[in-house]
């Protein structure tokens, strides 16, 4: 029996990857090589602590402390980032914290030219993308430019050693579910499909760790080089439904991002089983079960993740409009968009619901 050779196009735009336990101590080193004299390092309010000893251990070649990052990029927080940049003379920014400060970065870098130093200490993956997102007049819009996606990405997992546990098992999800979309994206290819499966393999092996030991180095290796992997596959193939369905529940209703990530993945692996077969054997290979979403949704009940939108703060009232909203600009998805199906999707999802 012959086998035939698949057909597929594969581009990569790779960063210069850091990674190891005590990688931070190279950071004078690589904001050098980056050629940068003024730096401005970006934090949400609660990390300055760690963005000033970013600040510290660069010394002369800061340039500032800018620690307003908050969730989705509110266009208001975009545009006074770019003007604190641009009065102080940054010709770089270090982005150290999860995805709300690298997506800071990135509208930075969007007007600019200035090259993004990512120090990621969540497993969100927006570090290894040219993927956008602001949010203007309550919508979050999105897009893909090369000039955003970081040049140098310091993976520390000691950075990680004080995350708390729930954001830690949200934010491994949330990066399963790039890895998950990214295994029935219509520009799928073998390479990203590897790294796909292998990200999911490593979150699902090192975040269960965690519930033992929060601080387990060994383990928040794994859980942050399953993440890296994630990431990478959200920055290389498009995402579909359920990236959608977060953008709109997020960028609308002001949801916390990693969580209602967390709670959409296995619904929306539901609904696209039917049409996405083999997707659906690799991500339940990579988790050690027999049923994708079934699977996912039975980890995230033992990480005591949130199971249910109703626990985030959706209001109820408002899941007809999400509908709406997500039948709206149409997008690659493994199974059509059905408006019966999609509601009855997120009624689950509020509710707290297992897939199916």
């Amino acid at each position: 029996m012959s086998l035939s050779a698949p057909s597929f196009t594969y581009s990569s735009a790779a960063a210069r990857v850091i990674f190891g336990a005590g990688s931070l101590q190279h950071l004078v080193r690589e904001t050098e090589l980056l050629g940068a004299h003024r730096a401005l390092v970006l934090c949400t309010p609660g990390q300055r602590a760690e963005a000033e000893r970013v600040a510290s251990l660069i010394g002369d070649r800061c340039a500032g402390v800018f620690d307003q990052a908050v969730m989705h990029v509110p266009i208001e927080t975009a545009r006074h980032a770019r003007s604190v940049a641009q009065a102080l003379g940054a010709d770089c920014a270090i982005a150290i914290g999860g995805g709300s400060t690298m997506g800071l970065g990135k509208a930075i870098a969007l007007e600019s030219d200035l090259p993004i130093l990512a120090i990621p200490t969540t497993y969100a993956g927006s570090e290894m993308t040219p993927i956008y997102g602001i949010t203007e007049a309550g919508l979050k819009k999105t897009g893909r430019a090369a000039r955003v996606l970081p040049r140098t990405v310091i993976y520390d997992p000691e950075l990680s050693l004080g995350l708390p546990l729930p954001l830690s098992v949200t934010s491994g999800i949330n990066a399963m579910a790039h890895a998950a979309e990214g295994l029935y994206a219509p520009d799928a290819n073998p390479i990203m499909s590897l790294l796909a499966e292998e990200g999911l393999r490593a979150l699902a092996e090192g975040l269960p760790q965690l519930l033992v030991r929060s601080d387990d180095l060994a383990a928040r290796s794994q859980c942050l080089y399953g993440a890296w992997l994630c990431g990478t596959v959200l920055g290389n193939v498009g995402m579909s439904l359920h990236h959608k369905l977060c953008h709109t529940l997020g960028g609308s209703y002001n949801l916390p991002h990693a969580q209602t990530h967390t709670v959409i993945l296995p619904h929306a692996l539901a609904y696209n089983a039917p049409a996405a077969p083999q997707a659906m054997q690799r991500i339940a290979r990579a988790l050690g079960t027999d049923d994708a979403a079934q699977g996912l949704h039975a980890l995230a009940r033992k990480l005591r993740a949130p199971l249910s939108l109703r626990e985030l703060g959706m209001p109820y009232e408002a899941l007809d409009r999400c509908t709406d909203i997500a039948l709206q600009n149409a997008y690659a998805n493994p199974r059509p968009l059905e408006r019966a199906a999609l509601r009855t999707l997120l009624e689950r999802a509020w509710q707290g619901d297992a897939p199916e």
